[in-house]
């Protein structure tokens, strides 16, 4: 039997987007051929897009990816493809792969453990495939077998684990190495969270070591329908050793990664396991194919340095939102970003994601092929440079009241000319002021900062929305608003004001971090980019709204608490879903220079905000999801909006941090 070239490809693919979907397919197809590559591994659900959600239910939706598949179906000549797409089987709808050999197609292998935690719906649209089940679709009057299969194509045996399939404890890996497995293909659709990659690795070189196998993975690549980020990293493994391993983060709309194969050689290791379990069900579909030998050896892909060990949270960080807003720009086809920036933390992260977008993409692509894909935005296609292109795509505002300082203005503009973007900046004093006195006539009072203390403070921040969205909508572009996680948590942003915007990129993560990761772009920044220098004016302020009159001295932690508590308590109540005592009990060691009277009032802090304000969390444009703290009602986190707000918990909470 002779050496196989295995390829996996991260495609960068749209929900419904058919033609697009399809060219991306079939390129990857032409680019495997070109490198001599025999079986290819395209991600779950390439064809329809894996964020399709209730439009998975569509018939029409379903009929046209069985129509894409048979159009792509005679481009495989000369190897075998596994694809993902929806299909329809005794009237149930199935996550499935193709595998497609030579220009026929063989069968499907339909996902046995979907995905119904976190971000996951899938059982809302799929049904789990049981193992050992084997049925027939019919498919323009033809049958084709559908199930827990096996291909073997002229004597190399090839299986499949669909995403989930390898995450679970009883994979249908063991299954299929016990059935005579060659080689299983990883068709995935797995959205980007910290430190992810790195189970990854581990089940992949696992599966093909335990069940003998050659294994190759591939997933999804960069924002493919609004909230959720794949970050691509192709895998490939044999033996228990890691062959090759493609980028992350790509702004290329596929990433190709081979290597070589010996089907002898993990047959053999199979045949002397004797800890192998015996096979049972599922069936074999048999095709008359010989993988031909390649010519010359595959230089099989590396990570890059910043990859070859799990990368710092900071570094992935840097890397994933950029990549995000990249492709949210070219897909909604907006004509840029507009960022309120106020000279604070939030607003100088925003801004920065949108330099380093062009940065990281131009970097990779060249600034002629970044740009190709934003054809629509008339400017970016006249920019001679990458500064002029900088200016075309960041537009950055300050808005000041009496209430902001000389220091928050001179960071805001330092942190615009540093990153090239178009710089504005007024005074809204005039607007707030005319709202105040239009209202104090109709209620026949004055309005003062002893009485009336939040409302002051937030017709401030509303009053900034509507000139950032004006400059927006002058070129068509699209205002980030700058809230974060942990303001999300206890409301502490202003509806119209702060969350004013399309899109929210730091949404899903919180504010300590955020502080942290500001000082290291300051200091380090990414590998190959470098950091941002003039950020030491944000990282030199303590986080502030600015928005009541200077001589109190207002900071965002004397409004609400240190930000490492508010994030510990956070997590311990909603990640970790404890109740109010067994947060205290969870975050007391933390934070021993605090009282128990300090600590525990924070934490009934925490609880009456959190559930006063869900409210506000179902407003927040669509956010980026991060990591498994994510706070979005829409997607990840449900709490209802009315509630009893905790009221017998908390009460418990007192009693129990007053017998300490």
């Amino acid at each position: 039997m002779p050496t196989i070239r295995l390829a996996a490809a991260s495609l960068n693919q749209t929900p419904l987007a058919w033609d697009s979907n399809r060219e991306n397919i079939l390129a990857a197809i032409g680019e495997a051929r070109e490198a001599e590559a025999s079986i290819l591994c395209l991600p779950e659900m390439c064809i329809s897009g894996y964020g399709c959600e209730d439009a998975f239910l569509s018939a029409g939706v379903q009929q046209t990816a069985i129509q894409l598949l048979g159009e792509i179906v005679p481009e495989t000549r000369g190897m075998a493809v596994a694809l993902g797409l929806p299909l329809l089987v005794d009237g149930k709808l199935y996550n499935v792969a193709a595998f497609v050999c030579d220009g026929h197609l063989l069968g499907f292998v339909g996902k046995q453990h979907l995905a119904g935690d976190g971000i996951h719906y899938e059982p809302r649209w799929f049904h789990p495939w049981d193992a050992g089940d084997v049925r027939e679709v019919q498919i323009d009057g033809r049958p084709y077998p559908v199930g827990d299969l096996l291909f073997d194509c002229g004597g190399t045996i090839i299986g499949m684990e669909i995403c989930r399939d390898a995450w679970v404890e009883n994979r249908p890996g063991a299954n299929l190495a016990a059935r005579g497995a060659d080689i299983i293909l990883n068709p995935s659709a797995s959205h980007f969270a910290f430190a992810k990659q790195e189970i990854r690795r581990d089940f992949v070189i696992e599966g093909s070591g335990s069940f003998h196998v050659s294994y190759a993975y591939t997933n999804l690549l960069g924002n493919e329908s609004g909230r959720a980020i794949y970050d691509g990293g192709t895998l490939i493994a044999s033996r228990g050793e890691m062959l090759a391993v493609g980028p992350r983060f790509s702004y290329a709309d596929r990433i190709l990664t081979t290597a070589d194969i010996d089907p002898v050689a993990t047959r053999q290791d199979r045949a002397n396991d004797a800890k192998l379990r015996p096979p049972s069900g599922g069936a074999t579909v048999e095709h008359d194919f010989s993988f031909p030998s390649p010519s010359k050896a595959s230089a099989q892909a590396k990570p890059p340095k910043w990859d070859t060990s799990p990368p710092p949270k900071e570094e992935e960080f840097a890397r994933a939102v950029p990549l995000a807003l990249y492709d949210y720009l070219r897909k909604s086809r907006v004509g840029g970003f507009v960022v309120s920036l106020s000279g604070g933390a939030d607003s100088a992260t925003v801004a920065t994601m949108v330099w380093l977008m062009v940065e990281l993409g131009t970097a990779e692509v060249g600034q002629r092929d970044f740009v190709e894909k934003i054809s629509h935005i008339s400017g970016a296609q006249t920019a001679r440079d990458k500064p002029a292109l900088l200016r075309e795509l960041l537009t950055c505002v300050y808005q000041s009241t009496r209430q902001s300082s000389k220091v928050t203005r001179d960071a805001a503009c330092g942190v615009a000319q540093a990153l090239g973007a178009r710089f504005f900046e007024w005074n809204v004093d005039a607007m707030v002021d005319a709202y105040v006195d239009t209202v104090s006539q109709a209620v026949e009072r004055s309005l003062t900062w002893e009485t009336d203390d939040i409302a002051l403070q937030n017709i401030q921040a509303r009053a900034r929305g509507p000139g950032a969205w004006l400059l927006a909508n002058l070129s068509g572009s699209l205002l980030l608003a700058t809230s974060n996680r942990s303001e999300a948590a206890v409301g502490y942003a202003t509806m119209d004001g702060d969350t004013c915007g399309g899109l929210s990129p730091i949404a899903g993560i919180d504010k300590a971090f955020l502080l942290e990761w500001l000082r290291w772009m300051e200091n380090i920044g990414p590998a190959r980019i470098g950091p941002v220098p003039a950020l030491s004016a944000v990282n030199a302020q303590q986080p502030t709204a600015e928005l009541r009159p200077q001589e109190q001295s207002q900071t965002d932690e004397g409004d609400l608490m240190p930000y490492r508590v508010l994030d510990a308590i956070e997590r311990a109540a909603i990640r970790d879903r404890l109740l109010p005592v067994e947060v205290f009990e969870a975050v007391r060691p933390q934070f021993t220079d605090f009282s128990d009277e300090q600590l525990g009032g924070w934490v009934e802090r925490f609880f009456r905000l959190w559930s006063r304000n869900q409210w506000k969390r179902e407003r927040y444009a669509p956010s980026f999801h991060l990591d498994d703290g994510n706070l979005d009602p829409k997607t990840w986190c449900r709490f209802p909006i009315l509630s009893g707000g905790y009221e017998r918990e908390l009460g418990e909470l007192r009693e129990y941090v007053a017998k300490r």
